[in-house]
């Protein structure tokens, strides 16, 4: 059984504060985010999806995907939505050495300045070399959970709606293992989020 908090603890946050777990603002501003992709035909629905409420998101992507198909990557560019390196092979950076982990994700060099560690897992070697690149460590705020296929699609989407504040940053995936609970939790989320006056900003 997986163990993770849905809504970060607040002494994680603290302890790594030289991470970003959230924007603070008064603005009602939270900003969705999708680590994975970009993934053929999933991508595209996100895209789609996203565009019915006029949102813009941040995609962390792999390295890989963007190389298999360069034409989903830029057309998360062309609609205005912010890119994240989330390495070239998914690695796991706790599994990983830090000079294996760096070069990697400079084979996923990108046009912004945005990493996400997959699984969230990171050496302090790696994100201070990292940081010196230039790089903003990207965590999170809320995790949906999309990826666990244990939980029902309903759980997935209270996940989000019950945790979300202003400010938060919170993860989904544009994957296969994702989609399932993704293609049900979304498009619910974008409409009860917009309706509780949310706005969705892309992390620049």
């Amino acid at each position: 059984m997986n163990f993770y908090w849905v809504k970060t603890n607040r002494f994680i946050k603290k302890l790594f504060s030289n991470y970003v777990w959230d924007i603070p603002n008064t603005e009602n501003k939270i900003y969705l985010t999708f680590d994975d992709g970009p993934t053929p035909e999933i991508t595209q629905w996100v895209l789609e999806e996203l565009e019915k409420h006029n949102a813009k998101a941040t995609f962390f992507c792999i390295g890989n995907n963007i190389k298999k198909h360069p034409e989903i990557f830029e057309k998360l560019i062309s609609k205005g939505h912010s890119i994240g390196n989330h390495t070239f092979n998914h690695l796991n950076g706790w599994k990983t050495s830090t000079d294996d982990y760096l070069e990697n994700s400079r084979l996923c060099e990108t046009i912004c300045n945005l990493f996400r560690p997959p699984y969230g897992k990171i050496k302090a070697s790696q994100a201070k070399k990292l940081k010196q690149l230039g790089y903003q460590i990207i965590m999170w705020d809320v995790l949906s959970a999309d990826y666990d296929a244990t939980i029902t699609k309903e759980k997935c989407l209270e996940n989000v709606v019950k945790n979300v504040q202003s400010g938060s940053i919170i993860v989904f995936h544009d994957s296969l293992k994702a989609f399932p609970n993704l293609e049900y939790t979304l498009p619910k989320a974008l409409e009860i989020l917009n309706e509780k006056g949310f706005v969705f900003e892309a992390i620049k």
